[in-house]
């Protein structure tokens, strides 16, 4: 890269949603730890560099926190966190580049890479208003809603809270087709009464034909939902008998290896059981 500064943000982490916030943000660099889909970035630090604005689009925040311990960051740049990671993490991580003069948001998205692609995500955003607001034509290039949810941390707070319904809607869906197959029932036809129905939700419109025809080309990864999982029994002080039986469905699906696959392939849990 050129020792010229740019006006458009940077990425680290270019997975699939990171792929997806540079195609919609016009991002000028992207880093990754695999080589083959580093955009006009040798190593993390050169975005860093050259980049006011950068969003972190990784795993975890366990590697969110390597990514940054190794990184050379300015006073006033601004690091946009879509990573569902842990709330507490977060939050420390929030104070700690504040103290550096560094602001910082965890932004977390409602959605796939496909649907963050169609504008068609909710960004629930965590952090300081005037840091929101001064990012906020950002988010709106990638989501079709943007909302302040709080302080540092509360943006993976929501995160967490959305998913759990999310991902048992998801479970739910994946019981029933299975039911429905078991039954002899014409699956596309069980699809589409069910759309009709009292049991409908938006799920069904992204993940039934995915289910119904096993095509788990990934959109979402279900080893990433598994981590998310993990997370919300971790930060919960109750008892969450839902989920923590949907933990043992994915980690069902992962070893039957299906951990890189979408996040529909939980069906394969109860197909193959």
């Amino acid at each position: 890269m050129s020792e010229a500064h740019d006006s458009t943000p940077g990425i680290i982490g270019m997975g699939l949603m990171g792929s997806a916030v540079m195609k919609m943000t016009g991002a000028s660099c992207g880093w990754d730890v695999d080589a083959t889909r580093c955009v006009h970035a040798a190593n993390a630090n050169e975005v860093f560099a050259h980049c006011d604005v950068v969003f972190l689009c990784l795993p975890n925040s366990d590697i969110v926190r390597d990514v940054l311990r190794a990184a050379t960051l300015k006073p006033g740049q601004v690091l946009i966190d879509t990573t569902t990671g842990d709330p507490c993490e977060m939050a420390a991580l929030g104070a700690e580049l504040k103290a550096q003069g560094v602001r910082y948001l965890d932004a977390t998205v409602s959605g796939s890479s496909t649907q963050l692609l169609q504008r068609d995500v909710l960004v629930m955003v965590g952090g300081d208003v005037d840091v929101f607001e001064q990012c906020r034509d950002w988010l709106d290039r990638f989501a079709r809603e943007v909302v302040h949810v709080g302080p540092c941390g509360s943006g993976a707070k929501m995160k967490l809270v959305t998913n759990l319904v999310l991902g048992l809607n998801r479970a739910a869906l994946a019981e029933g087709i299975a039911f429905a197959r078991q039954l002899d029932l014409d699956l596309m036809q069980t699809l589409d009464v069910m759309r009709r129905s009292m049991a409908y939700s938006r799920i069904m419109d992204t993940k039934g034909e995915k289910m119904v025809t096993q095509d788990f080309t990934p959109q979402a990864k279900l080893s990433q939902h598994l981590k998310d999982v993990r997370l919300m029994l971790a930060a919960s002080a109750l008892p969450l008998p839902l989920s923590e039986t949907h933990r043992q469905l994915l980690e069902k699906a992962e070893a039957l290896g299906y951990g890189e696959a979408d996040n529909s392939a939980v069906i394969q849990a109860i197909l193959k059981s």
